[in-house]
């Protein structure tokens, strides 16, 4: 099977949860830097969870450029990174209209693991089509950073009942951990 449909619908699914992320954001009450100001957590918010839909693309691409092809497992296994991905403006929204409570952090955290997990499982259903001697499988070898990513996010799953700046704050390192694409990947391009 062809991998562009795969990333077709990759793709319009990541601009419609992007476009929503925005429209979720609302105007400063008021017309001065206080105002302003007050939008700031929400912004901060956005921008995170922009960063963190735009390295799942990112790596996403990069991922099926050294795929040759796709099957249904792998289909479905898209399909639930898409799921949970799709997940994020309801989540950023419920930590937005919380003011940052423990759940809804936890729940965010939550999401970005069960995506990460999709990654993963993508990941590994397209080396199981492509074969174990594939460009990807040669690529990605070593899970190290896949599992650190995993562990910071269930620590800050865990943390967000302490102190939820605590998770979100490992939320911001596992997207630095990310924001490069994967230089095992991009060796093999």
């Amino acid at each position: 099977m062809h991998k562009g449909r795969l990333e077709a619908i990759t793709d319009g699914v990541i601009a419609v949860i992007i476009t929503i992320m925005v429209l979720e954001m609302k105007a400063p009450p008021g017309t001065d830097f206080a105002a302003l100001a007050s939008t700031l957590p929400v912004f901060i918010t956005y921008a995170l969870s922009y960063t963190n839909v735009a390295i799942f693309w990112n790596n996403h691409h990069h991922m099926l450029q050294v795929s040759e092809r796709v099957d249904g497992r792998s289909l479905w296994a898209n399909l639930f990174l898409l799921f949970w991905l799709s997940l994020v403006p309801f989540v950023i929204r419920w930590m937005n209209e919380t003011g940052f409570a423990a759940l809804p952090t936890a729940a965010y955290g939550l999401v970005l693991v069960m995506a990460a997990i999709g990654y993963l499982l993508l990941e590994r259903m397209l080396i199981a089509c492509n074969g174990a001697d594939s460009a990807l499988a040669r690529a990605v070898g070593s899970d190290l950073k896949e599992k650190l990513s995993l562990s910071i996010y269930a620590a800050a799953i865990l943390l967000a009942f302490v102190q939820p700046w605590i998770g979100i704050v490992l939320y911001i390192a596992v997207a630095l951990i990310w924001f490069i694409p994967d230089r095992r990947i991009e060796k093999k391009i």
